[in-house]
């Protein structure tokens, strides 16, 4: 079977091609220097310039993978969460190519994607405990046995890459700020700058960074003198160890004998030893996909897409875009994770 996947969630344009699951091409055309200049995304500038790009981005993935339109037995797309006009360009491609070839169609949770991702490249065993942490999610969830989702806990307002985005604006050190603040943080003292660690009561899984950046501004104006690889360095430590310890207590509700972390801020150095470390302790064993499927890529929507065409399941071509949507329950107070 022979898959298209296409990712347009938030400002990267992406399109891929499998077949039975492997990948043959996978292709991204980053919005990075249209968005670089503002400090972050700006939605109706992303929309744009995915109506710009996915017809050339799908076009180069069928060149790469040596297929044409014609040998596609299905089309997977991003319908949520996300920009709801990013979402749409890809879907709304989707949905026409789907039914110009009269093959099946099915929409795609992009946490899912994200979860699933790690499966292109390493056989991973449910149940897993998976930490998506990127510039719009940072939530935990129990990947059952079952195929299913339960979601352990998630960030109460801002999301870690977020977090980094912000903090960097307001350090002066440009976009994407989860990047710019690791390469200045490299030789800066992590304990220079005293920042809180965020929690919140009567939720031991759930996060909170929106007081963290707060807490940054108010350290940097009280402390002018402060070099700048020490102040990225003590806020990147914030954000790492709070999505450590969050991650350890999850360890310890779930059992989970393995962690996947993914999402974009999983490509930073500094949380992939920190997670490593916490899940030697806890006896876990950690999985991080490679640096290139962690930030948003096609590929992990092909493959999440794929499981489902493979069991016959579609969507009607009435299916719409959504800018929020869960991935399974929430685990309810008391509840084990099975």
């Amino acid at each position: 079977m022979i898959v298209l996947g296409i990712e347009s969630s938030c400002d990267d344009t992406g399109a891929a091609v499998l077949r039975d699951g492997h990948e043959l091409a996978n292709v991204v055309a980053s919005q990075e220097a249209v968005h670089g200049p503002f400090g972050g995304v700006v939605p109706e500038l992303a929309a744009r310039n995915h109506v710009l790009h996915v017809v050339p981005v799908i076009e180069r993935a069928l060149e790469q993978a040596g297929v044409g339109l014609v040998d596609v037995d299905g089309i997977a797309a991003t319908r949520g969460p996300g920009l709801v006009g990013c979402l749409l360009v890809g879907l709304c491609t989707a949905k026409a190519l789907a039914r110009r070839r009269g093959v099946p169609f099915v929409g795609v949770n992009h946490i899912e994607g994200h979860l699933l991702s790690i499966a292109l490249d390493t056989d991973v065993a449910r149940p897993f405990l998976g930490v998506v942490v990127s510039g719009g999610h940072s939530a935990l969830y129990w990947a059952r046995a079952d195929g299913g989702y339960t979601m352990l806990g998630q960030t109460r307002d801002d999301a870690a890459g977020e977090a980094f985005d912000k903090a960097a604006k307001l350090l002066d050190l440009g976009y994407p700020g989860g990047r710019a603040i690791e390469e200045v943080a490299r030789g800066g003292d992590a304990h220079a700058l005293r920042l809180p660690r965020p929690r919140v009561k009567g939720a031991a899984l759930d996060m909170s960074f929106s007081g963290l950046k707060t807490a940054l501004w108010q350290g940097v104006s009280a402390s002018p003198g402060m070099p700048l690889a020490d102040v990225a360095a003590s806020f990147q430590r914030a954000v790492v160890e709070t999505l450590a310890e969050t991650t350890r207590r999850a360890i310890g509700v779930t059992g989970a004998a393995r962690v996947v972390v993914t999402g974009g801020v999983s490509a930073n150095g500094a949380l992939r030893d920190a997670m490593a470390r916490v899940a030697h302790e806890e006896g876990a064993v950690l999985l991080v996909p490679p640096l290139r499927r962690c930030t948003d890529n096609a590929a992990m929507i092909a493959y999440a897409g794929w499981l489902r065409l493979r069991r016959g399941e579609s969507d009607p071509l009435s299916l719409n875009a959504v800018a929020e949507l869960p991935l399974g329950p929430r685990l309810a107070p008391g509840e084990a994770c099975v």
